[in-house]
């Protein structure tokens, strides 16, 4: 398998913090930033770093945005960064580009530039955490796009005894069971037969949209 290759255009906070993981994952990250100390902290873990001014396009076309699997954009509260380095990204023929957004304003404009993703990682983080403390029987949740997700739930007290068929979830609530978990074996089994019967030993692995996991989550 070809090692998957990135470009993380800023390093600050978040942008450093994704290089490092990326690498650690196995990936080989370029780093690149307009703050020597920024690259001089990172230049001993990334496969490259590089000094630049990322807002520059010339600057840009040197470091081969085109061959790399994605380019990560995060550059601060400033939205004109990040809007300049979004656009010669797309015309220097970036296959994927995401950007750190700044308010929602931004990221529309982000979007029409033809981002792939904007991320807002402190909303995305307070949102995960507030839905973990206040739905406990909620392990994991997984967003795919800005329609479908994945969420691992505890089986629903009044489906525990009944089989996938008698529970009906399809139908009820428009949810596709991906997958059962055994919670005391780890034992995973995907796509289910409709004749399993259902324990509060189980995690079921549900895929659809939010509004149909949302009335998943509350069914007693």
């Amino acid at each position: 398998m070809a090692v998957k290759k990135f470009i993380v255009l800023g390093l600050g906070s978040f942008g450093s913090s994704l290089a490092r993981r990326l690498t650690k994952n196995g990936c080989q990250v370029m780093g690149v930033d307009g703050e020597r100390e920024h690259v001089d902290e990172l230049k001993n873990e990334l496969y490259e770093t590089v000094i630049a001014d990322v807002t520059d396009r010339a600057s840009l076309e040197e470091l081969g945005l085109k061959d790399a699997d994605a380019v990560f954009i995060s550059l601060g509260e400033d939205i004109t960064p990040s809007l300049l380095a979004a656009l010669h990204a797309k015309e220097l023929g970036a296959r994927r580009i995401i950007v750190k957004g700044v308010t929602p304003e931004h990221g529309k404009l982000l979007q029409h530039l033809g981002v792939e993703r904007v991320v807002f990682p402190e909303l995305e983080i307070a949102n995960e955490l507030g839905d973990r403390m206040a739905w406990p029987n909620i392990l994991d949740f997984l967003p795919i796009d800005s329609d479908y997700s994945i969420m691992e739930l505890a089986v629903p007290p009044s489906c525990v005894g009944t089989t996938l068929l008698e529970a009906d979830l399809r139908r009820r609530f428009g949810v596709w069971i991906m997958a059962i978990k055994d919670s005391l074996s780890g034992k995973l089994m995907v796509l289910p037969d409709a004749e399993l019967r259902l324990t509060d030993d189980q995690l079921l692995l549900a895929l659809g949209k939010q509004d149909q996991l949302e009335k998943l989550r509350l069914l007693n």
